[in-house]
Formats: C-alpha cells, structure tokens, sequence
C-alpha cells in the first residue's frame, strides 16, 4: 500500500494519461514508419522504437500498479500536533543553528528542490511522532545530526 496525498495521486494518474494517450500512439506511429522502410533484421529505427514500446508498457504497468495500491490521505483530518505524514516541519540544527523547513511526504511526491523529503529518510523516520519544542537525534551518513522542532503545520 502506497500512502499519498490527492495531488500526489492525481499526478500519477495524470502521468499515466499521458503515456497511454500520447506516447503510446507516438511510438506505435515510430514503429510503423520504421517497418516501412524495409528490411527489419537490420533496421536500427525499428529496434530503438520497439524498445522504447518495451520501456513505455513497463512504466505503465508500473503506474497502474502504483495507483490500484494506493491510499490517499485526508489532508483535512492532519493532526499538527506532532509530525506526520503531510505536515511541514521547522527544524533548527543544533550545531549550527541552520534552519530548514521540510515537507513529509510519500516517497513517490518527495522532491528535495522543494523541501519535500520521502517519509522512508533517516530525517524524516526520526522526527515522525515527535512534537513541537522535541529534539530528534538522527543519525545520517555524515554522523549524528539533533534537531530542535520549532513548528508543525500543514
């Protein structure tokens, strides 16, 4: 089972569209245009389209499964009181001071460049259930890093 949020779930829904809609077509039409040109034993455009079909039924196949297993989570019943799944968190370092801001979240949403950590990280697994005014000691592959939680939201 995969928890996700509705943005989450409807992007991969989305994507799936997409592949089936439109890339799928397009490489049916890239293999038919390669078949055309003649002898198949030694047609480079046909073997590469023929894989990218293999590669495309592959991902597909995998989004559907991804979507038929999936759970979304009700963005409205987010307890803020302690980090969960979904929350946004402020963190102090406690070395340095630095202090960052990272969104939890299912592993197939999280995007680094936007503050979105996977709820499998060693950062996240430690400050899940932790509430705000804890410290969350996590050990990363650098050593050990404490964190202060300054705030909870959504």
């Amino acid at each position: 089972m995969a928890y996700m949020s509705e943005e989450g779930y409807n992007k991969l829904v989305a994507e799936l569209q997409y592949l089936e809609n439109v890339r799928r077509p397009e490489i049916i039409q890239q293999i038919a245009e390669a078949r055309d040109k003649g002898d198949l034993s030694e047609n480079a455009e046909y073997d590469a389209a023929k894989e990218a079909q293999g590669m495309l039924e592959g991902k597909i196949a995998q989004l559907k499964m991804v979507i038929a297993d999936a759970k979304l989570i009700d963005e409205t019943k987010i307890d803020t009181s302690e980090v969960q799944i979904l929350t946004k968190v402020k963190l102090r370092n406690t070395k340095n001071n630095a202090v960052v801001t990272y969104s939890i979240v299912p592993e197939s949403e999280a995007d680094l460049k936007q503050g979105k950590i996977s709820c499998n990280t060693p950062i996240a697994k430690g400050l899940l259930g932790k509430k705000v005014g804890e410290k969350a000691e996590i050990s990363v592959p650098s050593g050990k890093i404490i964190f202060e939680i300054l705030e909870i939201s959504i």
